[in-house]
């Protein structure tokens, strides 16, 4: 992981992801979790708060991933719960020249 500004972390290579699918990283030492999107990318906290799941291996469907452990549902651009009233963390992330970079909430 290369730091850019201080604050951006690449994470590794867009191509590497499969579209509407996750891949768990970490950055800084915090475990995130990154979705290849129709509209692009998402990054959130990669442990569902309800039961610790990994969120990374959810099922991703309209813009949300659903927790593979217990089923609750978060929506990617937001981190809320649709079913439930917990939420995770949404970390800012860009794709420039194929590569992904991130910076935590």
């Amino acid at each position: 992981m290369t730091a850019i500004a201080s604050t951006w972390t690449r994470v590794g290579r867009v191509q590497d992801i499969p579209l509407l699918e996750g891949r768990s990283t970490s950055v800084d030492g915090h475990r995130i979790a990154i979705f290849r999107l129709l509209a692009g990318l998402a990054a959130i906290d990669a442990h569902c708060p309800h039961a610790a799941g990994p969120l990374a291996d959810g099922i991703v469907a309209d813009s949300c991933v659903t927790c593979p452990l217990h089923g609750r549902r978060f929506d990617l651009a937001t981190g809320l719960a649709l079913n439930g009233p917990e939420s995770v963390a949404v970390h800012e992330v860009r794709e420039q020249e194929g590569e992904i970079w991130v910076r935590l909430a």
